[in-house]
């Protein structure tokens, strides 16, 4: 007959429960796995299987009651590093979307949005073009496959029951990287909207000098023409800074 003591029990749900609430924080905010489209049960279940794969790999895990005060701690502390991994990730497709919000004012199409079933919200069309481009980029770079490796490399950089408070620098670093949702957002529509302000400069000078001509009835399929030929050009030349973003994305995944 098999006899399990209560510190073992305690070990075996520990090591299952922890885990699994740090996957399921991670898969809630990080893009593609936290997608409105993808089912709850298919990202539960998802979760579900990579606890049991990482539970056997885990070492110290603390024997806690884990509906005492410290357990639950220690939950919402898991909880907490889930979500601060994925909104790392979430951090770079968010400069992307202003991105294409700031060239979209720019040419004039900030009208031009649509229902998006993935935020809830309208999105301009352009911000959601340039999101599926970096959706694309983020899948066939396996990047999805180093933010898992990611994850499961954080239970040794990050014990669990190691403690939040430890880590103060860590959190402002976190903390800080949203910056590059305006830095890199306004980098990348740089050129576009340089573009459109020389255009709109031309356009004052010959509105000046030719005050008979309609200033709105032709500047405005002008702007949006010049913003299409521009999107064109830099179109190729997006792929490596968006691919630089999403690995420095993945670097901050790492909370190391």
């Amino acid at each position: 007959m098999v006899h399990l003591s209560t510190a073992q029990m305690l070990a075996w749900i520990n090591s299952f429960l922890w885990p699994l609430t740090r996957i399921l924080g991670m898969i809630a905010v990080a893009p593609v796995f936290g997608s409105r489209s993808v089912p709850v049960m298919i990202k539960v279940s998802f979760g579900v299987v990579l606890a049991v794969l990482i539970a056997p790999t885990l070492n110290n895990v603390p024997t806690i009651d884990p509906v005492s005060l410290d357990g639950m701690l220690i939950t919402i502390e898991q909880l907490i590093i889930g979500v601060a991994m994925g909104f790392t990730i979430q951090v770079v497709f968010a400069s992307v979307d202003l991105a294409g919000d700031l060239m979209g004012m720019s040419m004039g199409l900030g009208f031009a949005s649509f229902y998006d079933p993935q935020t809830r919200a309208t999105t301009p069309a352009l911000s959601q073009f340039l999101t599926l481009i970096t959706t694309m980029l983020f899948l066939t770079l396996d990047l999805h496959l180093a933010l898992l490796s990611t994850l499961v490399e954080s239970f040794t950089t990050l014990p669990i029951g190691l403690g939040i408070p430890n880590h103060a620098s860590m959190w402002m670093r976190i903390a800080g990287t949203g910056s590059i949702i305006f830095t890199s957002g306004v980098q990348l529509a740089l050129p576009i909207i340089a573009a459109l302000l020389v255009t709109n400069i031309a356009l004052g000078i010959l509105t000046r000098a030719a005050p008979q001509l309609n200033l709105f009835g032709i500047g405005f399929p002008i702007t949006m023409s010049v913003g299409f030929i521009m999107v064109m050009v830099i179109l190729p030349y997006l792929a490596e800074p968006i691919k630089k973003l999403l690995e420095l994305g993945i670097v901050f995944a790492g909370l190391k």
